[in-house]
């Protein structure tokens, strides 16, 4: 176990062999008392939002809300240019002649929606952040090519190292957040 000097929240990390291990870890974490905890692993893992205790996120609803907004946004821009603003009868159609205005409403929907995933998913993820305190870690390189991992930021580290290790974990380090 590597120890370095902490913060007053302690950043611990824990390796576990595989797949399966970090899933069940993840499950023991949800059902204890450790709530700030995080798993990282080479590939999307099957399942591991049901045993970390994740709920629905809340991307869809701002995409859905996007494009809504993109819809109604083009159909009032179309209402107004061509019924209020500059009325012009063509061929004998009504000011308001919705069907010539379905692709610019779909174009401007999808548009929304692109924008709403793009923005929605930065603001969900807390992104862009530039440095993450794990990358202090030299074990934690290997996360991209075949590692498992559980982060935990805790207050009460030799409690969680305890944890950590009678679950399963190995290589338990306590990571300096803030280098001095």
């Amino acid at each position: 176990m590597n120890q370095i000097k902490a913060n007053s929240a302690d950043l611990i990390l824990a390796e576990f062999s595989s797949a399966g291990a970090l899933i069940e870890a993840a499950a023991k974490l949800r059902d204890s008392d450790i709530t700030d905890f995080d798993c990282h692993s080479p590939f999307p893992i099957h399942g591991m939002d049901a045993a970390m205790g994740l709920k629905r996120s809340p991307l869809g609803f701002i995409v859905g809300a996007s494009g809504l907004f993109g819809l109604v946004g083009a159909m009032i821009l179309m209402w107004w240019t061509s019924s209020v603003d500059y009325p012009l009868v063509i061929s004998g159609k009504p000011y308001f002649s919705y069907q010539a205005f379905v692709p610019v409403a779909f174009a401007l929907t999808v548009l929304f929606c692109a924008f709403g995933a793009f923005f929605g998913m930065l603001s969900l993820n807390r992104l862009p952040r530039l440095f993450n305190p794990l990358f202090y870690s030299n074990r934690f390189s290997r996360v991209t090519d075949g590692g498992f991992f559980v982060s935990v930021e805790t207050d009460e580290s030799e409690r969680v190292i305890s944890f950590l290790e009678s679950i399963g974990g190995s290589n338990v380090e306590v990571v300096a957040q803030n280098e001095e």
